[in-house]
């Protein structure tokens, strides 16, 4: 058997345990955070401000129940306001990503006909094409309540073409069925997007995996993770997502500075929203937004770093410049 649930507690028992703790309680801002946030939806926020302990395994960090010297509420509810911010800043980006793989996806696929999405051969063969094809009909068949369009053509025609299921379908749908495409047709995509990658310059490893799948696949699908912890109102700033290969799309000099290998902090996925965005919204202030929210709502906070989000030293330099080079 697991241990015994802990009981719930009320406010005061709240206050009180975390001013117990170390911590800085402003009272009437605590209590107006508590009744309207939840103690324990904060504790995420209040986590990283918690004393680091000593451990022999830096990848898996373990902290005391003790809050470090000089934390305050105050500086929970700047992060937890922070990272609400920076969520409705990036769902906002990666929504219009969404949307353009979407439609650029359909436009290959049409191509072969309105219906060509149902047929196996379209794809690689090691694509389970029927397990998505079960799950795109069952998000199109759960559409027709609330979608005149997919019941008109439930109604009227024999299948949905492929621009009418594509509305029903969600951002990991959609990545997933990238990364069943044809490899050419993959990187035809993904060139389309700004990744214009020079095979020759890759190491004999790394251009072989690249004629494997485009790493954009990969990327995708952290996008699509990255997508619903926003949508879910998760915390954002310093999670770990599945990582992905950053090799190939490091020889692109707007993206140098992903980190070595492999990327699964936030830092890559921002960077790679801004470098597609360029090509989505030509002259989109969105990456002037995301410098400006770390620049003013992050920095200034007390025992905070950058580098938690993954962010290089000069992470500012390089994002400009990706901005520079869109002008």
């Amino acid at each position: 058997m697991g241990a015994q649930v802990k009981s719930a507690t009320t406010i005061d028992e709240q206050l009180k345990l975390m001013a117990e703790r170390g911590m800085q309680v402003e009272d009437k801002l605590a209590r107006q955070w508590l009744s309207n946030i939840s103690y324990y939806r904060l504790s995420g926020y209040s986590y990283p401000y918690r004393v680091l302990l000593p451990t022999d395994n830096p990848k898996k960090p373990k902290r005391d129940d003790r809050f470090i010297e000089g934390t305050s509420f105050n500086d929970v509810a700047r992060l937890y306001e922070f990272d609400r911010k920076l969520r409705t800043l990036i769902y906002d980006g990666i929504e219009r990503i969404e949307v353009a793989l979407r439609a650029r996806i359909g436009e290959w696929v049409v191509s072969y006909g309105p219906l060509a999405y149902t047929k196996p051969e379209l794809c690689r063969s090691d694509f389970d094409h029927a397990g998505w094809l079960d799950t795109a009909m069952g998000r199109v068949e759960r559409a027709k309540k609330s979608n005149a369009a997919v019941r008109h053509y439930s109604d009227n025609y024999d299948g949905y073409p492929f621009w009418v299921l594509a509305e029903t379908l969600d951002f990991s749908d959609i990545s997933i069925l990238y990364g069943g495409l044809p490899v050419p047709v993959q990187h035809e995509i993904s060139t389309a997007f700004g990744f214009k990658v020079d095979a020759t310059a890759l190491l004999a490893r790394h251009k072989k995996k690249y004629y494997r799948q485009d790493p954009l696949a990969r990327w995708c699908e952290q996008l699509s993770i990255v997508r619903n912890v926003c949508a879910h109102h998760g915390r954002l700033f310093n999670r770990r997502f599945t990582p992905a290969s950053t090799n190939v799309f490091r020889t692109i000099s707007e993206l140098s500075s992903l980190p070595r290998g492999q990327s699964e902090s936030l830092y890559g996925a921002l960077l790679v929203i801004a470098f597609m965005l360029r090509s989505v919204s030509p002259g989109t202030t969105w990456t002037n937004k995301l410098i400006t929210l770390i620049k003013s709502d992050y920095m200034p906070l007390s025992l905070r770093h950058v580098s938690e989000m993954g962010f290089p030293e000069d992470w500012e330099t390089h994002l400009r410049m990706m901005m520079s080079a869109q002008e």
